[in-house]
């Protein structure tokens, strides 16, 4: 099995070596400059030595660069890499741009997890690849080895997947928090225990069914609904109004796409969300959603 060096000793990159060294691949060593990085290279990886970056690298067959995303360029070309390695890293914004002009074999490998600074399963994860074919097989080797799986993106369609696994992921934190926020502010004493089996469904559903999933007052044709929701929202002076606006016009522009809203339906939803964005307040009844 490959040998395996440890470039940083951050939350990805621990977990990712913890899991090659489950799975029998050898990790020759990490480097680990902050206290913080110490401490977690001895908790997840107690066997592995810490060493300099040049005694890792040297070490190696394949060199996994774990630095942030805007120091992996930097870092990579201070290794004495030579052609009969590979050097990789986890960002899922970078393509191989970052190890352009190295000797070694460049390979972008992004785990689609959140890492949390303790052993994370990667069981099923499904890795995002950018490599030469001549290092598929390794890619594939060590994915499997980790008992997740592979996928392969272009290099010039890192950022867009990049930014798709962000608006998923990231954003989708940003809405549940602004959920509970406002459960919270309508006296509800467990916002998250309300929530948890409707989103638990919800994205299940949507990952089966995609918009097909889509419930609620848009995809009923509710237009009093949705105005009464905005005027609601706008009283708690935060971006939350402005967020379901726009999440709103998003969705209506998708409902009535594949046809769930007739064209008279969807210019008045039109019409409310104009008046949201134009600071106005929706002239409507107020009836409450279901």
């Amino acid at each position: 099995m490959e040998r395996i060096g440890l470039i940083g000793a951050g939350r990805a990159g621990t977990a990712v070596g913890a899991a090659l060294a489950v799975a029998g691949h050898p990790l020759v060593g990490v480097t680990a400059r902050s206290e913080a990085s110490k401490e977690r290279a001895a908790r997840l990886l107690p066997a592995v030595p810490v060493l300099t970056a040049d005694e890792v690298t040297t070490r190696a067959d394949v060199v996994l660069v774990a630095v942030p995303d805007d120091r992996i360029g930097e870092v990579a070309r201070t290794l004495p890499l030579t052609s009969a390695q590979y050097v990789v890293h986890l960002s899922g914004a970078h393509g191989l741009a970052p190890f352009a002009g190295l000797a070694a074999t460049p390979i972008a490998l992004h785990p689609p997890m959140t890492f949390t600074g303790g052993p994370v399963s990667l069981d099923g994860v499904l890795f995002t690849a950018t490599a030469p074919d001549s290092a598929r097989y390794v890619v594939e080797r060590l994915v499997k080895a980790m008992n997740a799986r592979v996928q392969w993106v272009a290099d010039d369609q890192r950022a867009r997947y990049h930014a798709g696994i962000v608006h998923g992921a990231n954003h989708l934190t940003t809405l549940v928090a602004q959920a509970i926020d406002v459960l919270r502010e309508a006296g509800v004493a467990d916002p998250a225990a309300t929530l948890r089996p409707l989103l638990t469904a919800t994205l299940d559903n949507t990952l089966r069914s995609g918009h097909h999933a889509l419930t609620g007052p848009i995809a009923r044709g509710d237009v009093d609904t949705v105005a009464a929701h905005l005027t609601a929202l706008r009283v708690l002076r935060d971006r939350t109004a402005t967020t379901y606006a726009e999440l709103a016009r998003a969705t209506v522009e998708m409902a009535a796409e594949d046809g769930r809203l007739d064209a008279e339906t969807a210019a008045r939803f039109a019409d409310v969300l104009a008046e949201a964005r134009d600071g106005q307040r929706p002239d409507r009844t107020g009836e409450a959603p279901r």
